[in-house]
């Protein structure tokens, strides 16, 4: 029997997103590369759409037009609007929709309700090699032979299929299908807007943490990692071929084996690679000189901290496992091997009050990270935090016009509280910063964190 058509798209359009079009550091959809090289090695025809640099019209126009087959959608937690416009528009031409990623594995049984046939549960790459090959065999409905799926029965009934073993050897992996999309177009775009190209490739899948508002619903809590020399030969390809500037290295956490970072050190050294990278850390994965060090030597210009909260209560309170003296400690070994640091912090987790709020004002004034980016919480779907607060959590809009950011939590501070809260950090880090070359400006900023402070304490 002849394997139907397969298509593999995702639900990101740049060119709908005014924000991103501004700030314009793009990178392609390594898990849809991963997937498109997987089943070409095993002898599937793929074609993949790849809606960063697509317009929506040409999707559609391809799904309504072309023929139909087996359409592969990657979800996630912002596209769920922009997903179920391209399942109703394929299930109209006649397409079999299967889906993947975190946010249909979360919920499943609702983008079964709005019309995708099959949802993947977990890592892709087995899953929809055994799946592509059972369809045109079994049809929709009888799929319970497949493991690491959610589908239909012929009542209608969501049926979850045993959960598939993760893949024990990411080396075995054929390299991201890179060549399928436009790639050249994503290094351009980034040398244009920001004066050095960029490409992004990972060196390890999962994370083994269990901070409680992060969602693990694709590889659980596992962490697998690729051997220095495959990481260090898929380099030496993207030189080859991309000439790019920088690299994103998208780990989770970029420094858990200290050891696997001096291997890869010396895999880089013999073949005279060196690019400047930026990635992520927790903060108690660089305590040590010899572990910044060797960053510094890999090329990181920039290292990423998760540092959530300058409260250790509410660090605690979400289970990460780190302490304030390593976040200061990470902050001052970055600095001193000439790596800038970038910071992200949470805004109202459950139990914090005005005293974190203003112990994370003073975390970010004493580390002064280069950049630090803040974000409100909100609870995902299948994470410790979400079963917490299920009990006071609503939602204001239609589930499928809405996203997990858009739980309403009972009890909680509104968005203007936490905007309060981002204009006395801003002011009082800058005016830190300003102390001794502009003391006015200081002064005056001085002045707009305390207001800041003040209307949010009329406000708590």
């Amino acid at each position: 029997m002849a394997r139907p058509r397969l298509l593999l798209t995702h639900g990101y359009f740049l060119s709908e997103d005014e924000k991103e079009q501004q700030i314009m550091k793009p990178y392609p959809p390594l898990g849809l590369l991963y997937l498109s090289a997987y089943l070409k090695s095993r002898g599937h025809a793929v074609e993949l759409f790849d809606s960063t640099f697509g317009e929506r019209s040409a999707l559609l126009q391809e799904l309504a037009h072309g023929a139909p087959g087996i359409l592969g959608i990657y979800t996630n937690l912002m596209t769920r609007r922009s997903v179920l416009g391209i399942v109703a528009a394929a299930k109209t031409a006649g397409w079999t929709v299967v889906l993947g990623g975190p946010e249909s594995a979360n919920y499943a049984a609702e983008y079964l309700r709005c019309g995708a046939d099959v949802v993947v549960i977990g890592e892709g790459e087995t899953t929809l090699a055994e799946l592509i090959d059972a369809l045109p065999v079994h049809g929709v409905h009888a799929l319970g032979a497949v493991h690491g799926i959610v589908y239909r029965d012929a009542e209608g009934l969501a049926r979850r299929t045993p959960e598939r073993a993760r893949l024990p050897d990411l080396d075995l992996l054929p390299l991201p299908d890179r060549a399928a999309i436009d790639l050249d177009r994503y290094v351009r775009v980034w040398r244009e807007h920001h004066g050095a190209g960029s490409v992004n490739l990972i060196t390890a899948r999962g994370c083994p943490y269990r901070c409680n508002w992060c969602s693990h619903a694709v590889y659980g809590y596992s962490h697998r990692r690729r051997t220095p020399a495959a990481v260090a030969e898929e380099v030496a390809q993207i030189v080859a071929r991309y000439q790019p500037d920088q690299l994103w290295y998208a780990d989770d956490v970029f420094t858990i084996s200290h050891p696997w970072l001096e291997r890869y050190h010396a895999e880089l050294r013999a073949r005279s690679l060196r690019l400047p990278f930026e990635t992520i850390t927790r903060a108690d994965r660089l305590q040590s000189e010899t572990a910044a060090r060797t960053l510094a030597e890999l090329g990181c210009y920039r290292i990423w901290i998760g540092s959530e909260s300058g409260s250790q209560r509410i660090l605690d309170a979400m289970q990460r496992d780190v302490t304030l003296e390593e976040v200061h400690r990470a902050t001052e070994l970055a600095r001193k091997f000439g790596i800038q640091v970038g910071m992200f912090l949470m805004w109202g987790y459950e139990g914090e009050e005005v005293e974190d709020i203003e112990a994370t004002v003073e975390l970010v004034r004493r580390t002064n990270p280069d950049i630090f980016l803040t974000t409100v919480s909100y609870p995902i779907k299948g994470t410790p935090y979400f079963d917490r607060v299920s009990e006071r959590v609503s939602l204001p809009l239609r589930w499928e016009e809405a996203s997990d950011r858009d739980f309403v939590i009972a009890g909680r501070r509104d968005r203007g509280y936490y905007r309060l809260a981002d204009q006395w950090l801003r002011s009082a880090v800058e005016a830190s910063r300003l102390e001794r070359s502009d003391p006015h400006r200081a002064a005056e900023l001085t002045e707009a964190a305390r207001s800041a402070r003040e209307q949010l304490l009329r406000s708590a």
